[in-house]
Parts: structure tokens; C-alpha cells; sequence
């Protein structure tokens, strides 16, 4: 391995790590108290980060720092599949929920609709009866 593939495999996690979690560069660089361009440069190997900045970004990111020297294809069946999973139970409790909620308030739409239509029945006897 050359440096150059080390440093694209450092920076490609450092990116897929941030990305995992949902940051923003903005919100990264926030966290690490660095600028948003020296993040950039960093992801996009224009720039390169020192061991104590290895390990600062990988606390942030509640990793161990050899995680960001690990190619993507070398982690852990385990883990990719526990993420996997993990991504599948939110999908489907999130179709559950979904689900349930339409249930819940198509009965409460239906219930009003048949009070109003007894309410008109009952309302249309009570004025045939005062005739």
C-alpha cells in the first residue's frame, strides 16, 4: 500500500463516518473545533491531519482511531451486517408506526361520520314527527 491509498482510506472514513452520523461538514467542524475548509481539504486529501488529530476526530466520531486506517471492504461482517439490520428495524417500525396512525385516525373518521349520519337520521324523524 502506498501512502497515497493510506491517506485516501483515512479520509474516505473520516467522510463516511461524518456522513454516517448525519453531520454536515459544518456540524463536524464545529464538534472538532476546526474550520469547515480545513475539514473540507482534509475529506478531499488536499490536506493531511497529525496522530493527535486522529485520535480527537475519531473520539468525536465514538471510534477507535484504527477504524479510520481500516478500507471499508476489511470491517467486520458483523458490524456491516448489525448496521444493515439496524437500518431495517428503523424502516420498519417507522412503516409500522405509519401504518398504525392511518388505522387509528381512518376509525376516528369513520366514528364521526357515522355519529353525524345517525344525528341527520335522528334529526330528520324529529322534524317529520313535528309535522
Amino acid at each position: 500500500m502506498t501512502e497515497d491509498e493510506f491517506r485516501g482510506i483515512v479520509r474516505t472514513n473520516i467522510k463516511r463516518y461524518r456522513v454516517y452520523k448525519k453531520w454536515t461538514q459544518a456540524e463536524f467542524a464545529e464538534k472538532l473545533d476546526i474550520s469547515v475548509n480545513f475539514l473540507s481539504d482534509v475529506e478531499n486529501g488536499k490536506r493531511w491531519i497529525s496522530p493527535a488529530s486522529i485520535v480527537k476526530f475519531a473520539s468525536i466520531l465514538n471510534i477507535q482511531p484504527y477504524e479510520l486506517f481500516k478500507p471499508f471492504d476489511e470491517q467486520p461482517a458483523s458490524v456491516i451486517n448489525l448496521l444493515e439490520k439496524y437500518n431495517d428495524d428503523i424502516e420498519k417500525t417507522i412503516s409500522k408506526s405509519i401504518k398504525d396512525v392511518f388505522i387509528y385516525y381512518q376509525s376516528i373518521i369513520k366514528s364521526e361520520i357515522k355519529k353525524k349520519t345517525i344525528h341527520l337520521k335522528s334529526g330528520k324523524n324529529n322534524s317529520e314527527r313535528k309535522k
